[in-house]
């Protein structure tokens, strides 16, 4: 399944969120994840986010869609990273 993963979390916690989703999807923008995950990785990938962020204090959102051709994307102004298919 392709999945988008956004975060809103406490400064304190920034680098090791990022670091987390760093390991299993692409960085497209500030706090914005996209990448093709088994169901076993996107698991794996909440179970280590639960032992870091603070649920009374940060967010962390998933958007699953089962198949990345069933939505468009478009990009408006300058973007860094494109999500490729090394993993």
């Amino acid at each position: 399944m392709y999945v988008l993963g956004v975060y809103d979390v406490n400064v304190k916690r920034v680098a090791k969120v990022k670091k987390i989703f760093s390991q299993y999807m692409f960085w497209v923008q500030n706090s914005t994840f996209e990448g093709q995950l088994t169901k076993a990785q996107l698991r794996n990938l909440t179970n280590q986010l639960e032992t870091i962020i603070n649920p009374d204090e940060d967010q962390v959102i998933f958007y699953t869609i089962r198949n990345k051709e069933v939505f468009d994307k478009t990009i408006m102004g300058h973007h860094e990273n494109e999500p490729s298919n090394i993993l």
